[in-house]
Parts: structure tokens; sequence; C-alpha cells
């Protein structure tokens, strides 16, 4: 039976469920009870509390990052299927015309080097040469199909409506670096001692020039005690020497050397700024930003956080040392929702 070349691009396309772009799955409501225990009702809510805020956001963003994978699918589908309408074509032989005719079949080189990628330890390259010449031209052809559907995107009206998952985050308005008026915020959870957090200060820096004007930063601690004895009191430091109107440059002398975080270098760091010594160190010893540090990594918890560093770009969750392009794309996203331009030009 001769199958349509369409179906064969579909799951390049499209990676749903045979039939479910003609039906609906029936969703129970939020206030649906999930068991019966006894006869009493075991809600949605109580579920989702047993599991804890970081299982919860974990789930969330799981979710949503499968839904925006089929939605990119089911979009470049959409684009070729009016593509193929507008030219009075069907859409395979749009994709005939624009992808297939296109892409070249594969070299021996190129087999080989796809070959020896697999891995394929004990088998003969002569005997499969020709399979894994098939497999490549296949690899090749969604590639192109990708790329062609995408062109089709940049030159059609798209507006993508699902929404990442999002919370309400609180930050302190005193530890905000770029204009406080910006639309988009970056709060960020971290750890004066945690590698991490300093390999993703280049990051943040690249963004705040990026997108000046658009974007600020809210820094909000979240010492790992456990593991990085002196980070509490780094944070504390910096509190103080906040007091001072110096939180950034302190944090800056903090990241610059991780190695030197004890008692006396936190002092020298002080002095180094020229900052009260006697204010500075009767702040520090008094441990009168302690329980501020704490209610940090309290909301952090709750909202999710589990580990440094953690960002919220607008309420939208970013976990560890991430590159730029991810904070871009929420940021770009979000200045879209807004009607803001994205980048500065």
């Amino acid at each position: 039976m001769k199958v349509s070349k369409l179906v064969l691009c579909l799951p390049l396309f499209l990676a749903l469920p045979k039939g479910s772009l003609g039906q609906s799955a029936p969703q129970a409501g939020s206030a649906d009870p999930v068991a019966t225990v006894a006869g009493q009702p075991v809600s949605e809510q109580e579920l989702l509390e047993t599991l804890g805020p970081q299982q919860v956001m974990q789930l969330r963003t799981q979710e949503y990052e499968a839904k925006s994978k089929a939605l990119d699918s089911l979009i470049r589908l959409k684009l070729v299927q009016a593509e193929a309408k507008r030219r009075g074509i069907s859409p395979e032989k749009l994709i005939e015309q624009e992808v297939e005719s296109k892409v070249a079949d594969p070299t021996d080189g190129e087999v080989e080097a796809f070959f020896w990628g697999q891995n394929r330890a004990g088998a003969s390259f002569e005997e499969v040469k020709e399979q894994y010449r098939a497999s490549l031209k296949q690899v090749k052809l969604q590639k192109a199909r990708q790329v062609y559907a995408d062109s089709l995107r940049a030159k059609t009206d798209v507006a993508v409506l699902l929404r990442p998952p999002s919370v309400t985050v609180a930050y302190d308005p005193l530890r905000v670096k770029g204009d406080p008026k910006a639309p988009i915020t970056i709060v960020e959870f971290s750890d004066f001692q945690c590698p991490f957090c300093k390999k993703s200060e280049g990051t943040l820096h690249e963004l705040l020039t990026k997108y000046s004007g658009r974007v600020k930063l809210a820094y909000l601690d979240f010492p790992l005690r456990e593991i990085h004895p002196q980070a509490q009191s780094a944070a504390e430091a910096a509190r103080c020497a906040g007091e001072q109107g110096k939180f950034w440059e302190y944090h800056d002398a903090l990241y610059a050397d991780q190695s030197k975080l004890d008692g006396s270098e936190l002092l020298t760091r002080a002095r180094a700024l020229n900052l009260d010594e006697k204010s500075f160190q009767s702040c520090l010893n008094s441990g009168k930003f302690k329980s501020k540090v704490e209610a940090d990594l309290q909301q952090g918890s709750k909202v999710g956080v589990a580990g440094t560093p953690g960002f919220f770009v607008n309420g939208v969750f970013l976990s560890g040392a991430r590159p730029q392009a991810d904070f871009e794309k929420i940021i770009d996203g979000q200045l879209a929702l807004l009607g803001a331009p994205h980048s500065s030009q």
C-alpha cells in the first residue's frame, strides 16, 4: 500500500497521539478529589502540598516544556499547511519542492562519520553502509523540514499564548541592580561561596548590558550552610556593606575571590571599599541581618528553590548556571507580552 509522504513527515512536525487533533481529553476540575478514604475526599491541593514546593515546580516546568515542544511541532505543521494552501498545492507537494528536492544524498564520508558516531562496535561498515545512508538522509530531511517551517514562521503572524508557570517572588528594592522601573525582573537566589553562582555573574552582567533599561536584577540570599560554612557570614557582611550604600561593590568583591570569606577577609574587603570599619564590624558582630538572610532562604524554599543559583525571570523559574540564551528566551517572551522591544539595537 502506498503511504502519503505527508503522513511520513507528520511525526517530524508533530509528536501527538493518533487522533488527538480531533479529540479533547476530559480534564478533572481542580476542585475534584483525586481520591477518597473512608468516604473523605483527598483534594489535589493536599496532594501538591505533600509533594512539596520543589517537586511541584519541577512537575509544572516539565509539563510546560513538554507542551511547548509539542506546540512548536504543531505550529510548524500548521505553517506548512497554510503555505501549501496559499500556493494551491498539497502539503506533500510543497515539502517535496521546497525540502526533499534540495537535500542531497549523504556522501560516503558523511555516512562513515555517522556510522562511527553511533558507536556500533562489531558491525562491518560495508555491510550496513546503505542502511546508515538511509538513516542519515532521514536525519538531514528532518532538520531541513524544521528549518523550512521556521522560515515560514518568520514571515507569518504567530502568537504563542501558552505561558510558562510563574510565581510571585518578593525582593528587596535596596539590593537591585539596573533601572528600578525596568519591566523585567530577574530575582536571583544565590550563595557567595557557590562556584556555580560565580559562573553566572558574567551571564547576568551581559543580560543587564544587552537589555539595558528593560531588565533589572534583584539579589536574594540562599546560603547552603551544610556545604558552604562561610556563606551565611558572607551574606550578612554584604548586607552590612549595603547599610553604607555599597552592597553591589561588596557583592562583586566576594565573588571575585571565593577562597577568602572568613571573618578577617570580610573586614579586609570592607576596608578596601572605604567602609566605616567600626560600623561594619559592629553590624557583623551583632548578627543584625541573620534573620533577614533566613527569611530569604525560607522564601526560596517555598517557591521551589533547592540549590544555587536559582532564578525567577518575572516569576518564571530557571535552576542552575544556565546559558544566556535560556534567559533571553524568557526575557524576550515577557517583553513581547508587554509590547516592549526585545533587546537594544
